[in-house]
């Protein structure tokens, strides 16, 4: 089977790329490296810079003709969303876009998008549900779930097959702290300058945490499952921005230097997300927890510093 992966250079993607030509695919990248990295590349994957805003990319999805598009690449920075909305609709909106468009005409047998937690807001909810409404508080949630009804709708007017991912906060090996990194990035990231660690606000937000091999997982799981859904890709479970640095204190052997700053405009103060339904849909599980897999990444960090 041939596969295309857009941000196949970055965190999530490079590893989705691994393995899926571990399972023998034929494997096409799409990367502008804006924020990936070349060195994540595995070298048996076919590489093509090219921006996904770019018309060259349908005439470059015609010629490959791909089994089923993976779409990873996006404008991922809330706080950039925030200070450039243009910029963020264009990418994660119009990107989108030329990829259904190129997905459709190709004749792609299916597409699956990375979506995120954020096209939620600040549900008060303990646990979220796929039926919750999107009600989103920072461009980049409203531009991933413009995203989705676009996908929605191409299916509805083509019969493109589609699966919706919305992640929870994903983490792992070969997360930065700029662009994509997540907090869990951004941590180890001063743990290796030996500097002090920044929690905006009090702490006590809390994050669905799920890391990036389950994450994997449950893509290629979507492949021949859960066409026309859209699913959480999360552990069901809470943890705080406070804990998550007490526990790299632990593992780390020392207490961790730590600052607070003011809560940062569009931070939403918490989200953990249901997967129930991606266990029923996909047969999927996370198989590590907070801390298994934080250990793995605390780790993976040290070996590379």
């Amino acid at each position: 089977m041939k596969a295309v992966v857009t941000g196949g250079a970055g965190f999530i993607g490079s590893h989705l790329v691994d393995e899926l030509l571990a399972q023998h695919y034929e494997v096409h990248v799409l990367d502008n490296l804006s924020s990936g990295k070349i060195d994540y590349m595995h070298p048996e994957a076919t590489f093509h810079q090219v921006d996904i805003c770019d018309e060259q990319v349908k005439s470059l999805i015609a010629s490959i003709r791909p089994d089923v598009v993976f779409h990873l690449a996006a404008q991922a920075d809330v706080q950039r969303s925030i200070a450039n909305p243009g910029q963020d609709a264009y990418i994660n909106l119009i990107g989108t876009i030329h990829l259904l468009e190129a997905a459709r005409d190709a004749g792609v047998n299916k597409f699956i998008f990375a979506s995120t937690s954020a096209v939620y807001g600040n549900l008060q909810k303990e646990r979220l549900v796929e039926t919750d409404a999107a009600s989103p508080i920072s461009y980049y949630g409203l531009s991933k779930f413009a995203a989705e009804s676009y996908i929605r709708v191409f299916h509805h007017l083509y019969g493109l097959p589609y699966t919706i991912l919305r992640f929870g906060n994903v983490y792992g090996p070969r997360q930065t702290a700029k662009g994509e990194g997540g907090v869990v990035a951004v941590f180890m990231d001063r743990i290796l300058q030996d500097t002090t660690l920044t929690i905006h606000g009090d702490g006590e937000q809390t994050r669905d945490f799920v890391y990036v091999k389950d994450v994997v997982r449950a893509i290629q799981k979507s492949i021949p499952r859960g066409s026309q859904e859209t699913l959480h890709i999360s552990t069901g479970q809470s943890t705080s921005i406070k804990e998550l640095a007490q526990i790299l204190s632990e593992f780390h052997g020392s207490r961790l230097p730590i600052r607070h700053t003011s809560a940062r405009q569009g931070d939403i103060k918490h989200s953990c997300l249901a997967n129930e339904k991606a266990a029923e849909c996909l047969e999927w599980q996370p198989l590590d927890d907070m801390r298994s897999g934080l250990l793995k990444t605390y780790r993976s960090y040290m070996r590379s510093d």
